[in-house]
């Protein structure tokens, strides 16, 4: 990561992607197959645009995926599985940013911040 900017937009990723996976997700298991309607569509693919440019193409979980079609609208388990995979991946991206430095920090620009982190849940540094 290069700022605190940086910082501030995975957080914010982080924490749409988890409030949309836990929505959808509910939608999945009472009806996996039921299509997205364009209101929610919409707003995921928002938020994997959002994902898309902070984790750059080192950390996408797919090289040929961006955004769902609008004009084919996938089921609630589609995008569940998408969600999932991308949230494996900002958390591996996460994780290769942050240090134990008598707490969790963020790194940027190589050097840790005083921006406090959680641990890391994926094993290992960049």
């Amino acid at each position: 990561m290069k700022s605190k900017e940086d910082v501030e937009k995975l957080e914010k990723v982080i924490g749409q992607l988890q409030g949309a996976h836990a929505e959808i997700g509910l939608l999945a298991k009472k009806s996996p197959s039921d299509s997205l309607n364009s209101f929610k569509l919409k707003l995921i693919n928002k938020v994997l645009v959002a994902a898309n440019s902070v984790l750059g193409k080192k950390y996408r979980p797919f090289d040929d995926f961006e955004q769902f079609d609008s004009d084919d609208a996938p089921t609630t388990s589609d995008v569940t599985l998408i969600l999932a995979q991308y949230m494996e991946e900002v958390e591996r991206y996460r994780s290769d940013n942050v240090i134990h430095d008598y707490g969790w920090f963020y790194v940027v620009g190589g050097e840790t911040t005083e921006i406090p982190a959680g641990p890391p849940s994926k094993v290992g540094r960049k």
